[in-house]
């Protein structure tokens, strides 16, 4: 039995109850599509000052967006399958049968990196994706190293495209001489 299966089984047996697996498969479904990540993006965005704030909120949005797009793709070009544990079976339906990496996870890493570089607090965003990350384990519908290659997948996209979600920064010519660049937010 390799790692990553003697890993899973600890998720799939370690504190599941009934109303806790209800629980967490519900919490688990706002994942779906990325669907509560694109929310707190257009609402940030549908919040934010008309001009750079606003813009900045839709393209952590559409990063967000692109990351899961990429996602899919990886996965059809993997194929790799979901877990089948024969005495353990999942706890949720999945959209594709395919498991590496766990869209859950990248998009959840994506958002949290680029929502705090676009001015959301870090902490409850960080929090909020490792515990969208780890359902998927809880369920039973990914192997542990499909949610680590979808955090680092989210993490490296967000990381890549940061320069375009983080806080403009005012170009030499709208300062004056040995002025410091002057942050528009917070980045």
């Amino acid at each position: 039995m390799s790692l990553d299966e003697r890993l899973l089984r600890v998720a799939r047996t370690c504190g599941h109850t009934p109303a806790r697996e209800r629980a967490v498969r519900r919490f688990s479904l706002l994942g779906e599509h990325a669907g509560v990540w694109i929310a707190i993006g257009a609402a940030q965005s549908l919040l934010a000052d008309e001009g750079e704030g606003r813009a900045r909120w839709r393209r952590a949005t559409a990063l967000v967006a692109v990351t899961y797009a990429l996602n899919t793709a990886i996965k059809l070009v993997i194929g790799r399958t979901r877990p089948q544990l024969d005495d353990l079976p999942p706890l949720a339906k999945t959209p594709t049968r395919y498991s590496l990496p766990s869209a859950h996870a990248s998009t959840s890493f994506a958002a949290a990196l680029a929502y705090a570089r676009a001015g959301l607090p870090a902490a409850p965003l960080y929090s909020l994706a490792k515990a969208m990350a780890c359902s998927r384990l809880y369920l039973g519908v990914h192997y542990p190293s499909d949610v680590l290659a979808g955090a680092a997948l989210g993490t490296g996209i967000a990381a890549a495209f940061a320069p375009r979600v983080a806080a403009r920064v005012d170009p030499p010519a709208a300062r004056g001489p040995g002025e410091p660049a002057v942050e528009a937010a917070a980045a």
